[in-house]
C-alpha cells in the first residue's frame, strides 16, 4: 500500500468530516458516466459542487479530487478539472480515471477550497479486464515495458505540429502550409509503416493551452482571455483520441525553449506585460507565482488527459539550454534550471496516479545536475549534422548517469535556411542511418527524425517498415533482453546485440566503394545467417558461417556504397551465452 497516499486520504477524510457541517462549500452530486468500465478505459464522473474561488483552474482557490481505494487496498488520488459553472453557485466538475487494476472500488469526493475540506458520500463501481497494456514505464536502458509486462521500444519521428497558415520556411513554404499535414494524417502514416511513436509540441501555433494570444502563423486556434485557451482544449481532446486510434504513443513537449524568448515571449501568460508574474523570463524559473502557475498547469493536464496511455511521456522543455543561453545579459545559471525541474518533476509524479515517464531535453549544451534528477525518468539531447556519433553519445549517458537516455531530434542539418534539396540524398540516407544506430545502442526510443513534412514528400515514411520489422523481431526473440556485442567488417560501420539465442548485426557501407568482407561476431556457435535488405524488406539468403574460439565469421554478400544489411544468426544451446 502506498503509505504516503494513505497518511494524505485519512487527513483528508479526517478534515472533512471536522468541516462539513460548517462549510459553505460542499460537493452536491457525484454521477458515473462510463456504465461498464475497464481495465486502462477511461472511466468518467461528473461532480457537482458549491464553492467560491477567483480562479476555478488555480488550486490554491479550490481543487477536486477523486480519492479511490483500489482492490488491492492502494489509494488512488485522482485531480479533476473544472468544467462550467460561477464562484459561490453550483459547478460542474468532470474526473477522467483509467483503472490500473481490475475489480471493486470504493471512493468518494474531496473537495479543498478557501472553506477547508469537504467529502462527498461514498460511491463504487466495478472494472472489468480488457486486453490494453497499460501506461508505458521505463524499464532499463534498452526498454519501455507496459503495465502488463510487455516490452516495447519506440519508432517514430517527430511530428511537433500541424501545417500552419503562414510559414517562414524560405524554401518550403508551400510544403508546409499544406493542410494535409494534420495529425489525422501524420499519425495514420507513422502507424501504417509501422511507426509507434512519436513527440508532438504545444506551443503558441500548436495545442496552445497557456497561451491567451496565439501565434500569428496558425489560424487553427483563437486567441483567448481564459485561464486556459478553449481552441486548444478542443483540439487536444481531438489528438488524444486520434492517437489512441492510430496506435501511436505521444512524447508530449510541454513547452519549446521559444517560450521564454522573443516574440513568444511576448506573447506568454506568464509575462507580466500580458497580466503574467515575470518581469522577465529568467523569473519563470525562480518566481513562485510562475510555479504555482506552472503546477496549475500539470493538474489540469493530469486531469484531463492523463488518463490516456498513448500520452507516453511529458517533456518538459525542448532544448531548455537554448533559452538559458539566450538571455541577455546574462545566462540562466544551471543550478536554477536545474532547482525547477527538480520540483516540478516531483510535484507532477505527485499529482500523476499512472506514473507517466518524465523527460526534459538539451539542445547540445548540459546543464549541471539535471541528468541526475530522481524524478525525471530519462534524459535525452538533440544531436545535428553528427548522426554517427549516436551510439557513443547515448552510450556515455547511460553509464554516467545510470538512466536511459534517448536522441530526441536527429539530422543531417538543422538550418532551415537552407534549400535540402540540394542534398537530399545526404538527408535521406542520414535518416536512415540514425533508425539503424538507434535499433542497435541501449535507448528504448530510437532517435528521432525532424523535417517530416520533408520526409514524407521523398516517400521516406515508408522506411520505419524495415525498422519495425528488425525491432518485433529482436522484441520477441528476447522478450525485451537485449546485449550488446563487438561486431567488425572491415570497411563498414557495424552494431549488433543478442537478444535470447538470436544475434542481430547492423552492417552499413558509409563509404564509396563496394565491400566484400566477412563479418565477425563476438559470440561462438551461431548457425542459420540470414541477411535482410531494408530497402526491398525481403530476406535475400542464407550465407556460410565459420565459428571459432570466442566468434563466429559470417561471409555476407557484397554491400554497395549507402547500403544498410541485417544480419541474424541464432546461438547453438549450450554455446557460451546461450538462453
Amino acid at each position: 500500500m502506498n503509505t504516503t497516499r494513505l497518511i494524505r486520504s485519512l487527513s483528508l477524510i479526517a478534515a472533512a468530516v471536522l468541516c462539513t457541517a460548517a462549510a459553505s462549500s460542499q460537493v452536491e452530486t457525484v454521477t458515473q458516466v462510463t456504465r461498464s468500465p475497464e481495465l486502462f478505459g477511461r472511466v468518467d464522473f461528473v461532480a457537482s459542487l458549491k464553492a467560491s474561488w477567483d480562479d476555478p483552474y488555480r488550486a490554491s482557490d479550490v481543487s477536486l479530487d477523486m480519492v479511490a481505494t483500489a482492490p488491492s487496498g492502494d489509494l488512488v488520488t485522482v485531480p479533476a478539472y473544472y468544467e462550467k459553472g460561477a464562484s459561490g453557485r453550483t459547478s460542474v466538475w468532470h474526473v477522467r480515471f483509467a483503472p490500473r487494476q481490475t475489480g471493486d472500488y470504493r471512493a468518494h469526493m474531496v473537495l479543498t477550497s478557501r472553506d477547508g475540506v469537504t467529502a462527498s458520500s461514498e460511491f463504487m463501481f466495478h472494472v472489468a479486464p480488457s486486453p490494453s497494456r497499460g501506461f508505458l514505464h521505463t524499464s532499463g536502458p534498452w526498454i519501455l515495458r507496459f503495465d502488463n509486462g510487455e516490452p516495447f521500444r519506440g519508432v517514430g519521428e517527430n511530428l511537433c505540429w500541424e501545417s500552419r497558415s503562414s510559414d517562414d520556411s524560405r524554401y518550403f513554404e508551400a510544403l508546409h502550409e499544406n493542410p494535409r499535414f494534420d495529425f489525422d494524417y501524420l499519425m495514420g502514416r507513422l502507424a501504417s509503416h509501422g511507426g509507434n511513436f512519436t513527440r508532438v509540441w504545444m506551443c503558441p501555433w500548436n495545442l496552445p493551452l497557456e497561451w491567451r494570444k496565439v501565434s500569428p502563423t496558425t489560424d487553427r486556434y483563437r486567441d483567448d482571455p481564459g485561464h486556459f485557451n478553449a481552441s486548444a482544449i478542443t483540439r487536444m481532446d481531438a489528438f488524444v483520441e486520434t492517437a489512441a486510434a492510430s496506435g501511436v504513443y505521444v512524447m508530449l513537449t510541454l513547452d519549446p525553449h521559444g517560450s521564454l524568448l522573443g516574440g513568444d515571449w511576448a506573447r506568454s501568460n506568464y509575462n507580466a506585460a500580458n497580466g503574467g508574474p515575470c518581469a522577465k523570463p529568467a523569473d519563470f524559473f525562480t518566481d513562485p507565482r510562475a510555479r504555482a502557475q506552472y503546477k496549475d498547469r500539470l493538474r489540469y493536464l493530469v486531469a484531463r488527459w492523463g488518463y490516456s496511455p498513448h500520452i507516453a511521456a511529458w517533456e518538459f522543455f525542448n532544448e531548455v539550454d537554448n533559452a538559458m543561453y539566450g538571455q541577455e545579459p546574462e545566462r540562466i545559471a544551471d543550478a536554477v534550471v536545474t532547482a525547477w525541474h527538480a520540483e516540478m518533476s516531483a510535484y507532477l509524479r505527485k499529482t500523476d496516479p499512472y506514473g507517466h515517464i518524465i523527460t526534459t531535453s538539451i539542445s547540445h549544451r548540459d546543464v549541471a545536475g539535471m541528468d541526475d534528477i530522481a524524478s525525471i525518468d530519462l534524459n535525452q539531447k538533440h544531436i545535428y549534422r553528427h548522426t554517427d556519433q549516436i551510439p557513443g553519445a547515448i552510450r556515455d549517458y547511460v553509464k554516467a548517469h545510470g538512466k536511459p537516455y534517448v536522441i530526441g531530434e536527429f539530422g543531417y542539418e538543422w538550418d532551415w535556411s537552407k534549400n535540402f534539396n540540394d542534398f537530399a540524398g545526404s538527408m535521406d540516407r542520414d535518416f536512415k542511418l540514425g533508425l539503424w544506430l538507434g535499433l542497435f545502442s541501449p535507448t528504448p526510443i530510437l532517435p528521432m527524425s525532424w523535417w517530416w513534412e520533408f520526409f514524407d514528400q521523398r516517400g521516406m515514411t515508408a522506411y520505419f517498415e524495415a525498422v519495425s520489422m528488425i525491432e518485433a523481431q529482436m522484441l520477441r526473440a528476447g522478450a525485451g533482453s537485449f546485449e550488446s556485442v563487438a561486431c567488425t567488417q572491415s570497411g563498414c560501420t557495424t552494431l549488433a546485440v543478442r537478444c535470447g539465442r538470436e544475434v542481430f548485426a547492423c552492417t552499413m557501407n558509409l563509404g564509396a566503394t563496394p565491400v566484400n568482407a566477412d563479418l565477425v561476431i563476438a559470440v561462438p556457435g551461431l548457425s542459420s545467417p540470414r541477411f535482410f535488405d531494408p530497402e526491398t524488406r525481403t530476406w535475400v539468403q542464407r550465407g556460410s558461417i565459420g565459428t571459432g574460439a570466442g566468434e563466429s565469421r559470417i561471409a555476407a554478400p557484397a554491400i554497395a556504397p549507402g547500403q544498410f544489411l541485417i544480419i541474424e544468426a541464432t546461438q547453438a544451446p549450450g554455446a557460451p551465452g546461450a538462453g
